[in-house]
Formats: structure tokens, C-alpha cells, sequence
């Protein structure tokens, strides 16, 4: 897509989008609610018309293309299956359509059931179908005419946990053993994280950053970035010394030093550091230059999340596995440290922090 624009009177859904994907690419789409998401990849499977901008698909021109010819699998939010037909009615709805050979839908149909594990199920009618099962016979329909472009609107998140986690992979392994490509628009980082060849990150209806699940955890190039996928710590500091083993930067009065060249100009910085990369150590008669209180201590899965307050005012958040649990309480008094090459730089925001990371 180029330049890809959707107005609602003065309000912009989406503004001047651009976004190449490639052949057989597993893409998630992700941002807060009501940052253009759906509205994008209704513009892509031609639900919506862009006001501005093209969008292409193997070089040609969709604009104004209907929606049954451009060849795109689409899965919606809400699972929309007819409810007087069976799983194989469902599925073979498309190609009956289409006016397919008998043999050819059937041929097609079972290939489609029998990658979802539904081929002992074709009889049964979507009322006395499970959530998970539901969703599959919904993307075997989408797939089921030969659709290349497989478009995925939240079709995950109204299931459970457990089946949602379950089903994205499967989604992911049918994907690619059929050859296709895949947007994905979620709410869920995780799900995006674990499955996407890239990201797509979204914000107020524009792009704001596009990489791989690790470039965005480990080396994103935006702060609202940094704050949307996976959680960090923010320090406000001003650049004290630049040089090429790295960068000093002072903190509320504490140094701490990063291996990020800086390539901006600006002395007032953002340090960024994941709490995975923060370093803690139970502080002796004296405390180091970052000593500080643990204040709050939550169990979330394999990881035990810290909240330290620091002598200099700050709060850090630290994450230790599970297995590291019984060494620090809260009210223990710690030293925390980070690691140069962890410790990423940003120029401050011209309208400020908040206003920069805010999800509206």
C-alpha cells in the first residue's frame, strides 16, 4: 500500500499508511483500540475505500476492485458461520459459489478440514461447536476458494486463554504450509510477538514502526514503541559525555552509562531499559550509587516482577525467574545496575514524555 488515507468527515482513521509486504510473510498489526487497525485492512480487502492512496496486490492496482475479486481470505472479530449449514456446507460454501468441479470442492474442503483437525466434524452444525473449533471452520471457509491473502481481523480474541494460544499456532503452521501470506491485526503483543515474521505498530492512525518481533523488543527505534511492546523502565537524564565506548548519562543525580551511539544532537535524553536487563543485588552496610527499597513484589507466571525505589526518586521495575524468588522480599534493601549495551537513548520528546507514549 502507498500513501493509504481513510477520513471520516475531520477525523483520520488512517493517514498517508505505506506498508510493503511480502510473499508468503505472517504480518501482525498491532496498537491501542481505535488507532486504525481494522480500518486499514478493510481498506486492503476492499470493505473500505481509501479516500487517498493505492493499494496493491502482486503489483496490480486494488482500488475499486470488489471485495469477491480480489481474491482475499478475510476472518472476522465475531465468528460468522452459517448457522443452518454444517462444517462442510460452511467450508465448501466458496467454491459452490465459484461454481467449482464436485471433485475439485472436495478435494479442496477435505485438504482444508483435515489441516485444522476437523475432518471428524463435518456434520456437525456450528451450535454444538466449541469456540476454537468455530474459528477453525471459519478460516477454512476464508481459505477454501484458493485465497492467497489470508486477513485476520481479532479472529482470535474471543476464545479462551488457553484455546487462543493453542490456535495461533496452528494458524501460524497452516499458514505457512500452504504458502501464504498473512495479516494479522491483534491486541494481544504477545500473540504478535510469538507468531509474526514482522510487526506493524500502529498509533493514532499512523504507522509509527515496522520490524521483527526482536528488533521491537530489543532495538526499537521509537519510544511509543518501546512502551507498547513488553514493558520498560523510563529515566529522564541529561547527556553528560559521548564518546565512542559510549555514553554518560546523568540521572536525578546517579549516573549510569550506555553502549547506544547517539545520533541526535539533543543533551536532555530518554534512557529506556527492559526489566529483564536490570541487574539486582541485595545491598551490604553501604549502598551502591543506585541503592534503593523494594516496594512491591508480583508473581506473573515464570517471572517475579520488582518494583525498586531508588535513593534518586526513581522507580524501577526488575523482573528475576522464579527460581530467584526467595532472595529478595519487599523491604529488602537492593542495588540495582544496567548494563550498558541494555541501556538504550532517545532524544526528549519535544511535547514531552506522556504526551509521546500515550495510547490515544
Amino acid at each position: 500500500m502507498v500513501n493509504v488515507t481513510k477520513k471520516y468527515g475531520e477525523i483520520t482513521a488512517v493517514g498517508n499508511a505505506c506498508l510493503q509486504i511480502e510473499d508468503k510473510e505472517y504480518v501482525c498489526i498491532i496498537g491501542p483500540s481505535g488507532c486504525g487497525k481494522t480500518t486499514l485492512i478493510k481498506c486492503i480487502a476492499g470493505i473500505i475505500e481509501p479516500n487517498e492512496g493505492g493499494i496493491y496486490v502482486d503489483n496490480k492496482m486494488m482500488n475499486a476492485v470488489p471485495i469477491q475479486d480480489r481474491e482475499i481470505g478475510y476472518v472476522f472479530q465475531e465468528i460468522a458461520l452459517f448457522p443452518h449449514m454444517n462444517v462442510y456446507e460452511n467450508v465448501s460454501y466458496g467454491p459452490n459459489v465459484k461454481g467449482w468441479a464436485p471433485d475439485k470442492t472436495r478435494r479442496v474442503v477435505e485438504e482444508m478440514l483435515n489441516m485444522v483437525t476437523l475432518q471428524d466434524r463435518v456434520k456437525d452444525y456450528p451450535s454444538v461447536l466449541s469456540g476454537g473449533a468455530r474459528q477453525k471452520t471459519a478460516i477454512s471457509r476464508a481459505l477454501s476458494s484458493g485465497s492467497l491473502l489470508l486477513i485476520l481481523d481479532e479472529a482470535l480474541s474471543s476464545l479462551d486463554a488457553k484455546v487462543r494460544t493453542v490456535l495461533r499456532h496452528e494458524l501460524r503452521r497452516m499458514v505457512k504450509d500452504l504458502g501464504l501470506t498473512a495479516v494479522h491485526v491483534t491486541h494481544d503483543q504477545e500473540e504478535a510477538m510469538a507468531i509474526a515474521d514482522r510487526i506493524v505498530v500502529m498509533k493514532a492512525g499512523r504507522i509509527v514502526e515496522v520490524g521483527s518481533p526482536s528488533d521491537l523488543y530489543l532495538q526499537p527505534k521509537k519510544l511509543f514503541t518501546a512502551n507498547f511492546v513488553g514493558e520498560v523502565n523510563f529515566m529522564v537524564g541529561e547527556i553528560l559525555e559521548a564518546t565512542s565506548k559510549g555514553v554518560e548519562v546523568k540521572v536525578n543525580g546517579h549516573i549510569l552509562k550506555s553502549a547506544n551511539k547517539t545520533d541526535f544532537k539533543e543533551r536532555k535524553t530518554v534512557a529506556a531499559v527492559r526489566p529483564e536487563f536490570v541487574v539486582m543485588e541485595k545491598s551490604g552496610k553501604t549502598s551502591g550509587p543506585w541503592g534503593g527499597k523494594i516496594e512491591k513484589k508480583v508473581f506473573v507466571g515464570s517471572m517475579i516482577r520488582y518494583e525498586v525505589r531508588t535513593e534518586n526518586g526513581e522507580l524501577i521495575i526488575a523482573k528475576r525467574s522464579f527460581s530467584d524468588a526467595s532472595q529478595w522480599d519487599v523491604g529488602d534493601r537492593v542495588n540495582v545496575a544496567f548494563p550498558p549495551n541494555s541501556v538504550l537513548l532517545y532524544p526528549y520528546p519535544e511535547e514531552g514524555l506522556e504526551k509521546e507514549i500515550s495510547l490515544e
